[in-house]
């Protein structure tokens, strides 16, 4: 159940995947707050490299799935949350307020993707929901866990006097 900016499923149609096709797919994405990115700096960079300054639902490279549907609520409350604020500061210049002001624009994408997800879950069997809620409640307890080699300290060297 995965989700492009524009809340259009990808993958539809693809009932199974071969796993070394989703390895292919994984190698060419990172990682970013509420999905994946395929833009190739950014990529390159460990996802530190953004050229749209992480503005996701607003690029061709993201990706999202229902995994990820929390975080999207979260994010669509904080930006309507900070717009509302800034509307109410009164001591900031106006350019500075509006460059801070996410745009309906974004508050659009965002509650729009966020509508498509849970449309998508909605139209699914009790039993499709029940599997989905179990593998998302899965990965969102492994994910940022880092599974990499560990490493070995070396010991330092005995600087003591003998």
């Amino acid at each position: 159940m995965q989700f492009d900016r524009h809340g259009t499923r990808v993958w539809r149609q693809a009932k199974t995947l071969l796993d070394s096709e989703h390895a292919r797919r994984a190698i060419g994405s990172v990682q970013v707050p509420y999905g994946t990115c395929t833009e190739p700096s950014n990529v390159a960079a460990g996802g530190h490299d953004c050229p749209v300054r992480f503005r996701c639902v607003g690029c061709g490279h993201f990706r999202t799935d229902v995994s990820y549907l929390p975080d999207l609520e979260a994010y669509l409350a904080d930006l309507l949350r900070n717009r509302e604020r800034l509307a109410a500061l009164a001591n900031a210049d106006p350019w500075a307020k509006a460059e801070a002001t996410p745009s309906d624009d974004e508050i659009a994408r965002v509650r729009r993707l966020v509508q498509r997800v849970r449309q998508d879950l909605d139209e699914l069997t009790d039993e499709d929901q029940a599997q989905i809620r179990e593998a998302v409640a899965l990965v969102r307890r492994s994910r940022g866990v880092s599974l990499g080699m560990p490493r070995v300290r070396r010991p330092l060297p005995d600087l003591r006097p003998e």
